[in-house]
């Protein structure tokens, strides 16, 4: 059997390294170069496509839909916020790590369809909280997709991004009733009643990663109520 074979490393913004391996056709990013803290991977997606789907599904397309996807990974999330974007809509992907950026237009391009070859879509590398502190009412859509979930974190400086803090900036920067789905690989009940206490209706779901098939991971979907002003 042929083993995973490491292919490149990156050091994370504040610390930390992400590590690139692949096993024949098959990819994965993972935590450090031992390879044991995997975070994704190309064959277990599903999850990672519901995440836009759903999102979408609450929302609704409209003219001029504005899409902000925090965390490019391999590009499944914002290959299938594409599919359904109207051809006047956009895509901005905030990826922290400028390798995972270079990683999704050479080596792991094919694998979601090339995504960031497309002309709706803008590449922010840098911090997702950045553009959610500079931008209110801007986005229609927001889908977060950064590290394990909400309380699953390997990067301390999320800790801001699923807290309250946050959160309050998240719904600023929504659009009257817009959605926030957010990806996590596991429940976690504290963070529920977080988006409730910020204003956020609520919804949770569990999604297999893989197809219909495989673990199950939560997306949790928050509508932000229409024509209402945000939070202070």
């Amino acid at each position: 059997m042929k083993p995973w074979i490491l292919l490149e490393t990156a050091a994370v913004p504040g610390g930390g390294e992400l590590s690139l391996w692949q096993h024949v056709r098959d990819f994965a990013i993972r935590m450090g170069r031992d390879g044991r803290n995997e975070l994704m991977s190309s064959r277990a997606h599903g999850s990672e496509e519901a995440l836009a789907s759903r999102a979408y599904a609450r929302r609704g397309q409209r003219e001029h839909m504005a899409v902000l996807v925090g965390g490019l990974g391999m590009g499944f999330t914002t290959a299938a916020a594409l599919r359904a974007l109207p051809a006047d809509g956009t895509i901005t992907v905030a990826e922290l790590v400028p390798a995972v950026v270079a990683w999704n237009r050479g080596l792991l391009a094919p694998l979601a369809g090339h995504p960031l070859a497309d002309p709706r879509v803008c590449v922010y590398e840098g911090d997702v909280a950045a553009l959610l502190r500079a931008h209110d009412g801007a986005y229609d859509v927001i889908l977060l997709d950064v590290d394990n979930g909400p309380h699953a974190l390997t990067a301390e400086a999320n800790h801001w991004l699923y807290g309250q803090a946050g959160l309050q900036r998240a719904y600023r920067a929504l659009r009257p009733g817009g959605v926030l789905a957010v990806w996590s690989a596991t429940p976690h009940e504290p963070f529920t009643k977080r988006l409730a206490q910020v204003g956020f209706s609520t919804e949770v779901a569990r999604v297999p990663a893989h197809g219909t098939r495989g673990a199950r991971h939560v997306i949790w979907l928050a509508m932000k109520k229409p024509q209402e002003k945000p939070a202070l």
